[in-house]
């Protein structure tokens, strides 16, 4: 009996043992950040308080003499006027949409850090209507034309004349069938083909929009691995989904995503050990900042904010995912619905010379119209097994093929699958790195202490010394005549019609927003400024207002 007992407690010994190797190799694949740990940063979200600063404190946070943050104070008021006078038209029915736009609400109340929130909105009454697009410019209501940064986030990849002629072209070709839902335009046929070109997949399904298709992909690799898990990368956005949001932004706790670093050997020996992983979601875009969440001016509170692409580095990286996939039977899944046909012909695939089982497309690709679209492997495409009639994996949207959409959507693939596109897709990357490096070059010139990082032809803006005011350049820029996302200076996402003399009129703006933040004393930082001291100070006042401490 004694024996038995015996053999019990070594056994659970060495049973608790290899349960708490496995967690501690998880654990290290894990990055160290609150990015990289779900579960935390989403409880400690919601025990932030909302608080802003007074009028005394609010324009010297980094202790700042009186006279600069008089001056700064001045300046504020000054760019508020300059800007609601521009567009009073658009401002005004702007202001009369927002209370029953609920997205408009949202992005509002998160252009810059929560404690400016209130003030910002107040006096920097901004414009979200729009009438006409010309070249690279986008016209308000009052008439003001202002150079498109914001790319329609990401949809505006030849210039917005392309896609209005796609769209007329494809009304006429399609307006006899109209709207109709079930039966399929010919033209789908024609789509097919070309995706699976530029894809190298063998087959095609098509959803609404980029969410849909990323939702699928996963659903169907659970459903063909029977298996539970999804890997992906620190920071990694994938929709709106809560399925591929396991942090802040969601409600429902999920025990189905493992969260790991990017280009990390722990991430790999997770992979291999490892037999309840369905598939790795890869946003290419991570290239741009690995384990980094999207950059926005609402995170803005200092600036380390980093971007570090390398090419060569990531595409190693993604070559070691592909051999442990291949050897684990697990699927690699691209979601190109952002990066798309921006990286060339073959997008991410090719750019990286890595093979996917997988590939999400959207924005782009639907020449102007909404879309969705996931290509495939045969095998990992089929949605039912023959020998369990009822054990299938749904997916059938009503909207999914809306003949529209497949007419734009052929418009748009007719040109992507040339010769012509192919090669200026490949020269893309070289002439966006050489204006990047042109824009740094003046920014050095002038001074000022930020610069721009590049993935082709989206830009986000680092800055070169601490401060707590980084998120105002966003302001001066707009008053430049920039039209920028919601996001800030998080992000400028430039259309490929871009001409030299273009780009040259942005850069300009650039640089004059950024002489005119630096004149009005917001960059005029003591020198015991560190970013380390502002990220405690902001903890500070984050648990002084949580426990009421004065």
């Amino acid at each position: 009996m004694d024996l038995i007992l015996l053999f019990a407690v070594a056994g659970g010994a060495l049973y608790l043992a290899r349960r708490i190797q496995v967690r501690l190799r998880l654990s290290r694949a894990k990055h160290p950040s609150l990015a990289g740990h779900a579960r935390i940063s989403r409880r400690l979200a919601k025990q932030v308080p909302f608080y802003e600063y007074t009028d005394d404190e609010a324009f010297d946070l980094d202790g700042a003499a009186s006279n600069v943050a008089a001056r700064r104070r001045e300046a504020f008021d000054r760019l508020a006027g300059k800007l609601g006078a521009k567009s009073p038209i658009t401002v005004e029915q702007t202001a009369e949409l927002e209370s029953s736009i609920s997205d408009m609400q949202f992005t509002n109340a998160n252009r810059v850090p929560f404690q400016f929130r209130n003030r910002v909105r107040k006096a920097f009454r901004l414009g979200a209507l729009a009438d006409k697009t010309e070249g690279v410019k986008i016209r308000n209501l009052d008439g003001n034309w202002s150079y498109d940064v914001g790319g329609s986030y990401g949809v505006n990849l030849l210039g917005y004349h392309f896609y209005k002629d796609c769209i007329d072209r494809a009304v006429e070709r399609v307006r006899d069938l109209g709207p109709v839902l079930g039966p399929y335009h010919p033209l789908i046929g024609e789509n097919v083909d070309m995706i699976r070109q530029v894809s190298g997949l063998d087959e095609v399904s098509f959803h609404m929009s980029g969410t849909e298709a990323v939702m699928q992909a996963v659903r169907l690799a659970r459903y063909h691995t029977k298996r539970s898990h999804l890997v992906m990368s620190t920071g990694a956005y994938h929709g709106w989904w809560d399925g591929v949001q396991p942090g802040v932004g969601h409600q429902r706790s999920l025990n189905d995503i493992y969260m790991l670093k990017d280009m990390s050997e722990d991430t790999l020996h997770v992979l291999m050990t490892r037999n309840d992983i369905a598939c790795v979601l890869i946003n290419p875009l991570q290239a741009l900042h690995p384990n980094s969440s999207p950059s926005s001016d609402a995170m803005l509170i200092n600036s380390k904010r980093n971007a570090c692409f390398d090419k060569q580095a990531y595409a190693d990286w993604l070559r070691q995912v592909r051999e442990v996939c291949t050897a684990r039977g697990i699927v690699l899944i691209f979601d190109e619905v952002f990066v798309g046909f921006r990286l060339g012909q073959g997008g991410a695939q090719e750019f990286f010379d890595v093979k996917a089982d997988m590939v999400t497309y959207g924005k782009t690709i639907g020449g102007g119209l909404p879309i969705g679209v996931l290509a495939g492997r045969a095998d990992l495409m089929k949605r039912y097994r023959d020998d369990r009639p009822a054990d299938v994996s749904f997916a059938r949207g009503t909207f999914n093929s809306h003949p529209y959409v497949m007419a734009t959507t052929n418009e748009f693939l007719k040109v992507a699958v040339t010769v012509e596109f192919a090669e200026q897709a490949a020269a893309a990357e070289a002439i966006w790195n050489a204006r990047t490096a042109e824009m740094n070059r003046r920014l050095e010139d002038a001074g000022v202490p930020v610069r721009v990082r590049n993935m082709s032809s989206i830009w986000m803006f680092v800055y070169s010394q601490p401060g707590r005011y980084n998120w105002m350049l966003q302001y001066y820029l707009r008053a430049e005549g920039l039209s920028l996302s919601w996001v800030g200076t998080g992000r400028f996402i430039f259309s490929h019609n871009y001409t030299d003399e273009d780009f040259d009129a942005v850069a300009d703006r650039v640089v004059a927003a950024a002489l005119a933040m630096r004149e009005d004393d917001w960059w005029t930082v003591p020198e015991d400024v560190t970013n380390a001291s502002i990220q405690k100070q902001v903890f500070r006042e984050v648990i002084a207002k949580r426990f009421g401490r004065a």
